[in-house]
């Protein structure tokens, strides 16, 4: 019970890898308090996570032990996620630890210069800003605390390019600095920044997780092809799956990582390191 008497605010947790991080934090003893947009975003170009979704996150989570608080916030707007955090404290008193897991693989499918000004717009909102504004909203409360955790997830984006992703590269990487120059901010306040990884994450239907569908149907290809493009370009030849993330979240959220911070861990099967 790694996470006993800690407060985790998850973004992104309707589904996927927020609803896989969610469930393996109430497996080890976590308060949760589960934030979605649960609504579709304008110049997102795929259906979104929705409120019956953030609901069955939460319902799953009890059902493993743990108090939950499910929340509808964009964290494209400040006032969302400062209610949102104000929830979290009046219900449980603490934040410990903050998971940036909310973000979109699209619009994306397109060169460089065929980017438009509101889909640029939209993934640095979402992907990279969204983050920092969680980290607005939290870090008083864990500065007062002098404690807490917060695990940004980052991608093999976040290290190399991928062609016809250029928003979603920019914004990991992004993420990334963010992530390291967070971790200089709030080092004196024992409060930790990580960055987490992933490689390519096979998807599972009780997640309801479609970011490899996604990354397929923004290529114009199918899906298995596009698993068997990513296994021939793995050194270890299996796709990561959610568990594995999960298991790398719980590390850098737990006491266990009590002196990472600054840090960028991959869960890629290798692949970036070629």
């Amino acid at each position: 019970m790694r996470l006993s008497q800690k407060t985790v605010l998850i973004t992104g947790a309707a589904r996927g890898l927020g609803r896989a991080c969610a469930l393996r934090f109430a497996e080890e003893g976590a308060d949760l308090a589960l934030l979605d947009v649960a609504a579709d975003i304008d110049d997102v170009p795929y259906p979104l996570g929705t409120s019956a979704q953030l609901e069955a996150t939460a319902r799953l989570c009890r059902e493993r032990g743990a108090s939950v608080l499910a929340t509808r916030a964009d964290v494209r707007r400040q006032e969302d996620i400062d209610a949102a955090v104000a929830d979290t404290l009046d219900r449980f008193g603490r934040i410990d630890v903050l998971l940036n897991n909310a973000g979109i693989a699209a619009p994306s499918g397109k060169a460089s210069h065929e980017i438009t000004e509101d889909e640029w717009r939209v993934m640095l909102d979402v992907d990279l800003s969204g983050a920092w504004r969680m980290i607005k909203g939290v870090a008083p409360a864990m500065a007062r605390q002098r404690s807490g955790s917060i695990v940004n997830i980052s991608s093999t984006a976040g290290l190399v390019g991928y062609r016809y992703f250029a928003g979603y590269v920019a914004a990991k990487h992004g993420l990334i600095g963010l992530t390291k120059a967070a971790a200089l901010d709030y080092a004196a306040l024992q409060i930790r920044v990580n960055a987490l990884c992933p490689g390519q994450v096979r998807e599972e239907a009780a997640l309801e997780g479609r970011m490899l569908s996604e990354v397929a149907r923004s290529l114009g290809v199918a899906p298995e092809d596009q698993e068997t493009a990513f296994l021939e370009s793995q050194p270890m030849n299996a796709l990561v799956n959610p568990e594995d993330v999960s298991s790398a979240a719980l590390y850098l959220a737990s006491d266990d990582a009590r002196q990472v911070t600054g840090s960028v861990v991959t869960v890629d099967g290798g692949f970036s390191t070629r």
